[in-house]
């Protein structure tokens, strides 16, 4: 889907039918026409293309001489469906990556992106402050530091899970809670991986060779690398958290376990108690003390096995093994 915005006089961000100097192209999982007619009626080059469509694509700058043309991909936090997973219940992030082309020449500014996400559309509902369509590098940066934000805000939806999983790890045996974290910490690891070439590209940017740099932008510019480092230093605790949560309890859970195995052996010795009395008892031979009639009734190996039970399961309480 193709999507043309201009920025108004009145500074309004307003769609319009044909993109006309100083527009912005939104491009959101264009079809094979739609890509031909970027090539071919917008001008992007097919190889800037061809790496915008492809989502294994890390953050990084191209620029070609020739054509005045630069191609920047950062990724962005992505939340997998629930179908893609065999818990619905679990959260999972991923990566995705969003392209933006700068045509100076046709004072052009495009999007490219796989799936419909939230940068965009924020961008597009106006909810950017100070939105210029025809400011491209301005633009670029807006989009830069709405990418940044988006990580901060995934970062604390992570942090908020992890904390309820974490309590109902307490007293747990089952894996949906450390099967709940091992996502979380490989959505970390996406974000990792993700902002580290993200710096790279903004530092790249800054150096102002590839992409202008007026004198306006460098707050924004400033704004965005603030982001992107908080960000990264979050990635970097909340992930060192969830690794040393994820060892505690699963010492939790295995001691947990062997609780279980104790009470449940001890049971077990208790109970073989009454089977080897009864057994003894019912054999066809003949007992001790036969001829007496208080060993001849069902009463006395009855009270001999409670009693025997309540001796074994005392001396197991002394010794802890009974709780």
């Amino acid at each position: 889907m193709i999507t043309c915005y201009m920025t108004d006089i009145n500074g309004t961000l307003v769609t319009v039918d044909t993109p006309e100097a100083g527009a912005w192209i939104n491009v959101v999982s264009p079809t094979p026409e739609e890509s031909a007619w970027l090539e071919r009626e917008i001008g992007v080059l097919p190889e800037f293309v061809r790496s915008a469509l492809d989502e294994e694509e890390t953050s990084h700058i191209d620029y070609d001489d020739d054509v005045n043309q630069a191609l920047i991909i950062v990724d962005y936090p992505c939340a997998e469906d629930a179908e893609d997973m065999q818990d619905p219940a679990m959260l999972q992030y991923t990566t995705m990556p969003i392209s933006f082309f700068s045509l100076p020449a046709k004072n052009l500014v495009v999007t490219l992106s796989l799936q419909d996400n939230p940068i965009v559309t924020d961008m597009a509902a106006g909810r950017v402050r100070g939105l210029n369509t025809r400011l491209r590098t301005r633009f670029l940066l807006q989009m830069l530091l709405r990418v940044s934000q988006s990580y901060l805000i995934a970062l604390r939806r992570i942090d908020a899970l992890s904390t309820k999983t974490e309590q109902r790890l307490y007293g747990s045996m089952r894996n949906e809670e450390l099967l709940q974290m091992l996502s979380l910490e490989k959505s970390l690891v996406y974000f990792s991986t993700s902002l580290k070439s993200a710096e790279v590209t903004l530092n790249k940017i800054m150096h102002g060779h590839l992409i202008t740099l007026y004198e306006d932008d460098q707050d924004l510019m400033d704004d965005v690398m603030i982001e992107v480092h908080q960000a990264q230093e979050m990635c970097n605790i909340y992930s060192n958290i969830l690794s040393g949560t994820m060892d505690a309890y699963a010492s939790v859970i295995s001691n947990n376990l062997n609780i279980v195995m104790k009470v449940l052996t001890v049971l077990t010795i208790v109970m073989a108690i009454p089977n080897m009395i009864f057994g003894f008892w019912g054999m066809n031979v003949d007992l001790p003390f036969a001829a007496s009639p208080l060993f001849n009734t069902w009463v006395f190996p009855l009270v001999l096995a409670v009693v025997l039970c309540l001796v074994c399961a005392y001396i197991f309480k002394r010794k802890g093994l009974w709780h």
